[in-house]
This record gives structure tokens, C-alpha cells and sequence, in this order.
């Protein structure tokens, strides 16, 4: 018994999380627990050595010392702040009446607006449920079906999982080691994309079956002329300004993101002042609900790290490997599966706790392939929006439901979603066969990773073995600035 157990604990820790959490035990202390009781294990059984737990002190004060995870209260205290001072209620009841004529109108205003608020606040929750509370009875009483109007919100909310400054970005780039800035201008293309998808399969509905999302009646378009495109201007313009503030310093390298999102929940609180409409109440609950999610998130990362630690110590991390590695078809049979198993995980999971859990144990095997791990990232992030879309336990759907009237039955919403979840599985098929749609990194930076790629890169420096070789030829390096000393009096000597 002890021979299998030692020659399986990889397998046997992996299940025991799995069950675990499908127990429905906090995701955190079920990390933890996890990696403590199979390290206790290994210990007795002779695996594994008391000193492994000795690293974990460190590892802890490495988390609480990462510059990195201060985006995430910023960037979310933006949003809220953003959310409940009306930004949303402004930028829907103008866009509305600009797209009002056409057919869909109100439905091109949400996914617009929802654009908008994703690269204003990065928080799903807060997109959805101000759309949901704003938007949705507008549409039915318009006309518009059901299941349109709560797949369009629901889909547009979660646009803030892709478009910078995302925060299952910022825990992506930490978890695979690399820039921030550099995944947000990779996400930056693909988010577009999908809003554009999203736009095209209203426009195609608004045609085959024009009942569904019908024009703004005359009588419903106060705005006209001047009065509407002054009002379009006076409520466009602060937010797109934040954007440029938020993600232009960071495109340009002018402001970390950390820093980024500094400015950001500044220019947020300047934008609320500004409209007379902060008070101590939204500042607290802003305050209060920040705290909450930046907590949750860095117990989920105490977790990870203590799980990582002894899942790592017991070769865990060769064993996902090895299994990874013998799928057929090289990058692509490895991109397939990877995308299937994050899918089907987004049904029980969302998406803190996919990167806390998957991606360190994806992200070597990618390396190792000759994957970009900023494109990796940014694929694995565009499948992970549909853990907030999958019926019948989508976050996304949950926070509609809690808002949207009683006439809107929760079958609708479910039904509502699913196109929007393929649209989703669309812009993961496009990433894989058209990877140049992840660009980030400046032209020299572009030029380096294609080099890389096809094996013509410049070879690795070994600082080690020069210092050696330094050391070890003394004489020849007196001999050298002999010689060079040599050299200078005679030529000193032939210029006299």
C-alpha cells in the first residue's frame, strides 16, 4: 500500500483537490489543507523532508511583496467607484439614443457600453448588474425578445474578463511570469474582435428576424441633432480620457500597471466629484467591497502556493508533464486539449480559481512546446470569459437573474447565453489560427521572439563560466594590458 500511494501521489493529490472542491469547500482552504495533509504524508512516508515546509515563510512574504497584486484593489475600486456614481446609466441612456433609429440599436448601446465599462473597470459583476438593472427593462418594454436582451447583457458584462485592465489578467501575468503590460496589449486586439462578433450576430439577428430587436419608436428619442451629439461628447469624452490615463501610460511605458491603476482610481474619484455624485456611503461600500475581493484573492493565492509547493516536491509538475507532452500533434494536439479541459472546468470553476490551480501546471509544458506565454495567457483568458456564460452555473447569469424582473424566466437567460458562449469558442478557434492576433512588445521585441522561434536567435550568455574563465586565466589578462601598455609607448614613442 505504501509503495503505490508513494509511486501515486501526484495523481492522488490531484484527485484529492478535485473532490475536495466538488465538495464545495472554499477554494482556499482547500489548497491549503490539501498540501499540508499530503506533505505530512510524503513526510512520514519517507518522500519528502520536514525542510520543504521551511520554504513556505518566505513563499508567503514573497506574495504579500509582490508590486503586481496592488493593481488588482486598484483597478477594482475604479470600477466600483465608476459603477455606482451612474457612469453606466449616462453612457447607456446616450449610446442608446444615438443607435435608437436602427434595428438592434438598444442592443449595439449595451455591447458598446459594455465595452466601455470593461476598459474603465475590468470588474464583471458591476457591468452586468448595472446593464441588467438599466438596460433590460428598457428593452422588453421595446419589444425586444427575451433571450436577446439577457445574452447581449450577460455577454458584454463579461468583456471586461478580456479587455484590459482586466484582472484575471494582472493574476495571469503573475501566475506565468510575465508582464502586465505586455498581456494587456496582447488581450487588447482579441477583445475588439469578439466585440465586433458580438456586434455582427445582433446585426445578422436584426435581419433574419427583425421582430426580435426592433428600432426606438420616434417618441422614445428625446435627443436630436446638436442636443445629441453634445450630450454623446459630454459623456464619452471623461471615460475615454480614464482609458487613455489607465491603459495609454501603460501601452507607452510612461506608468506601471500598478501605477495605472493608481491614476485610475484617482481620475475615478475626480470623475465622481466631479458629476456631485461621491459620498461617504459609496466610498465605504467601494472600500469595503475592494478589501473583500483583494483578500479572496490573495488566500486563494496562499493556498495555491502551499499546494504548488508539495504538489512540486512530490514531482507533481512532471507527471502533468509527461502526460501533456505524449499528446498527439505536437502544439496543436496540446492547444485542443488544454482548451477543452479549461472549458469544461468553467462549468465548476471560475476563473481565479482556474489560474490559481491550472495554469501554473499548463504553463511549463506551453514553454516547453515553444509556446508565447503571453499569447497562452491571453487564449486561455478568452476561454475562461465563458466560465461566467456557462449554463446552468455562469456568474454572469446569476448576477442577471438577481436583477432582472420576474416576467424574464431563468430559462430565458440560459438560452439567451448560449449563442454567445459559441461566439466565445468562435474567438478561441481565431487565436489558434491566427496567433498574430495576440501582438504585443515593440517591433525589435517582435523581431527577437520570431527568431527564437525559428531557432536563429543569439545564443545564451553563460555569466557563470565567464566569470570562471576569468578567474581561472589571471596571467593572460596581465598579459593582455602588457601588452596594450606595450603598444601605447611606442606609439607614443613614434609620435615624438
Amino acid at each position: 500500500m505504501a509503495e503505490f500511494v508513494i509511486a501515486n501521489m501526484a495523481p492522488l493529490m490531484f484527485g484529492a483537490l478535485v473532490l475536495f472542491l466538488l465538495f464545495g469547500y472554499p477554494v482556499a482552504f482547500a489548497l491549503a489543507a490539501n498540501g499540508i495533509v499530503f506533505g505530512l504524508i510524503g513526510i512520514e512516508l519517507g518522500l519528502l523532508t520536514p525542510a520543504l515546509f521551511q520554504a513556505l515563510p518566505e513563499r508567503i512574504f514573497g506574495i504579500m511583496a509582490n508590486d503586481t497584486l496592488l493593481a488588482i484593489p486598484f483597478f477594482t475600486f475604479m470600477g466600483l467607484i465608476l459603477e455606482r456614481s451612474g457612469m453606466a446609466e449616462d453612457l447607456l441612456d446616450t449610446i442608446g439614443q444615438l443607435f435608437g433609429p436602427m434595428r438592434g440599436g438598444l442592443a449595439y448601446a449595451v455591447i458598446f457600453v459594455g465595452a466601455l465599462l470593461a476598459a474603465t473597470t475590468g470588474v464583471v459583476a458591476a457591468s452586468v448588474i448595472s446593464m441588467g438593472l438599466i438596460s433590460l427593462p428598457i428593452m422588453l418594454r421595446y419589444g425586444y425578445d427575451k433571450r436577446l436582451a439577457s445574452g447581449v447583457i450577460a455577454a458584454s458584462g463579461t468583456l471586461a474578463q478580456i479587455i484590459p485592465p482586466s484582472l484575471v489578467l494582472i493574476i495571469m501575468a503573475d501566475q506565468l511570469g510575465k508582464s502586465v503590460g505586455d498581456m494587456y496589449e496582447g488581450a487588447m486586439v482579441p477583445g475588439l474582435v469578439l466585440t465586433a462578433l458580438y456586434v455582427g450576430y445582433v446585426a445578422i439577428l436584426s435581419i433574419i428576424k427583425p421582430n426580435t430587436c426592433p428600432a426606438l419608436p420616434p417618441e422614445a428619442r428625446s435627443l436630436r441633432g446638436f442636443k445629441l451629439m453634445l450630450r454623446v461628447l459630454t459623456t464619452l469624452v471623461p471615460p475615454l480620457v480614464l482609458i487613455f490615463l489607465v491603459l495609454g501610460t501603460i501601452f507607452l511605458g510612461i506608468a506601471t500597471p500598478t501605477e495605472g491603476g493608481a491614476m485610475g482610481a484617482a481620475g475615478a474619484m475626480i470623475l465622481a466629484l466631479a458629476r456631485k455624485r461621491i459620498t461617504m456611503k459609496l466610498l465605504r461600500q467601494a472600500m469595503e467591497t475592494t478589501g473583500k475581493l483583494s483578500s479572496f484573492v490573495v488566500f486563494i493565492l496562499v493556498g495555491s502556493t502551499v499546494f504548488g509547493l508539495v504538489f512540486r516536491g512530490v514531482n507533481g509538475d512532471l507527471w502533468v508533464e509527461h502526460l501533456l507532452l505524449g499528446l498527439p500533434g505536437g502544439q496543436v494536439g496540446f492547444l485542443i486539449v488544454v482548451n477543452l479541459l479549461v472549458f469544461v472546468l468553467a462549468f465548476f470553476l471560475d476563473f481565479f480559481e482556474l489560474s490559481f490551480i491550472i495554469v501554473p501546471l499548463l504553463a511549463p509544458v506551453a514553454d516547453k512546446l515553444g509556446i508565447d506565454l503571453v499569447w497562452f495567457g491571453v487564449l486561455l483568458a478568452v476561454n475562461m470569459q465563458t466560465s461566467f456564460m456557462h449554463p446552468p452555473f455562469g456568474f454572469a447569469l446569476f448576477y442577471l437573474r438577481s436583477v432582472a424582473p420576474s416576467s424574464v424566466k431563468t430559462t430565458d437567460i440560459y438560452w439567451g447565453a448560449i449563442p454567445f458562449v459559441c461566439i466565445q469558442i468562435i474567438m478561441v478557434a481565431l487565436i489558434i489560427i491566427f496567433p498574430n492576433i495576440v501582438s504585443y512588445g515593440d517591433d525589435a521585441q517582435k523581431e527577437m521572439q520570431r527568431l527564437e522561434k525559428e531557432g536563429k536567435g543569439p545564443a545564451a550568455v553563460d555569466l557563470d563560466s565567464l566569470m570562471k574563465q576569468s578567474e581561472e586565466e589571471p596571467d593572460a589578462n596581465k598579459d593582455d594590458d602588457k601588452s596594450a601598455a606595450d603598444l601605447l609607448k611606442n606609439l607614443q614613442s613614434d609620435g615624438k
